[in-house]
Order: structure tokens, then sequence, then C-alpha cells
């Protein structure tokens, strides 16, 4: 489900770079919660690297920041996870990734692509982006959850 809905936000027109709405992360915050962060890595990266086989973007500059994106919100995720209790839910989780996600994905397309001050001018509107996007997956993982029999959260 994650790779389908990668392919299908890829198809999307975005009205900035880097600024999509990030749905395939519902999959792996869902994954995260139900079955632990080693299987959410799992689902992240292959979404990653299967989707950009599929798509035909794999070793562009595009797979580079998907990937470093996906890494290093995984990592968020995975030190996340491991805070007592059940962590921080599926809102706090999907934030934390989606900020974690664009931030990487700036600094990474600053250093390899685009080094140029101008690009900071966009930082804040990717941020807020990340803000929303990741507050409404997180909502949508809430909602699965909820729906699902065997889920006690």
């Amino acid at each position: 489900m994650a790779i389908t809905i990668h392919i299908i936000e890829s198809a999307l027109p975005s009205p900035l770079p880097g600024i999509k709405p990030g749905l395939a992360n519902v999959i792996t915050i869902a994954v995260l919660i139900l079955f632990g962060w080693r299987m959410a890595v799992w689902v992240s990266l292959l979404r990653v690297l299967t989707a950009s086989l599929l798509i035909g973007t794999f070793l562009s500059p595009t797979f580079i920041l998907s990937l470093s994106g996906a890494l290093a919100s995984c990592l968020v995720l995975i030190m996340l996870s491991q805070l007592p209790g059940r962590g921080c839910g599926p809102i706090g989780y999907s934030i934390a990734a989606a900020i974690t996600h664009i931030i990487t994905q700036f600094w990474v397309a600053y250093w390899l692509f685009i080094q140029h001050d101008g690009l900071f001018y966009l930082l804040p509107l990717l941020v807020t982006a990340a803000l929303i996007f990741g507050t409404v997956s997180g909502v949508i993982v809430a909602i699965m959850l909820q729906k699902l029999p065997d889920y006690s959260g």
C-alpha cells in the first residue's frame, strides 16, 4: 500500500518542490505502532527503493532526497519508539517524521544540488507544510487504528 500511495503522490503536481502530502507515511506510522520499528524501517526503505525503480528515478536526485529523508525519519521514529509507555502516539510520530524528512531533504538539496542562500527562504514554508501534512497523516493513522478490532491503543 505504501508503494502504491508513493507512486500516486509522485504524479501529483506540487506548488513547490518538496511539498507533497506524504500519505505513504500513514502506512509506515501504522506499522510502527502495530509491529515495531524494525518492520516500519523495512516498509519505509522498501517503499523508497521499489517506488523509485517503478517510477524510473532510482539513483536520481529525487531518489537521493527521498532516501535521505526516509533514513533520517526512520532514525527519529526509532528513537521516539523507545520512549517509555506508548511512545508519542500516531500524531506525534507523524509530525516528527514529516518535519525530519523535509529538513533532511532541504539540507541534502542544499549541500548536493542547490548551494544558494535564497533556498533558505523556502524552509519556513516547507516546515509549515510538513507540520500540516504530518498532522493530517497522524490523524488518519489514529482513525485507522481505532477501526482495528484488535487494537487497544
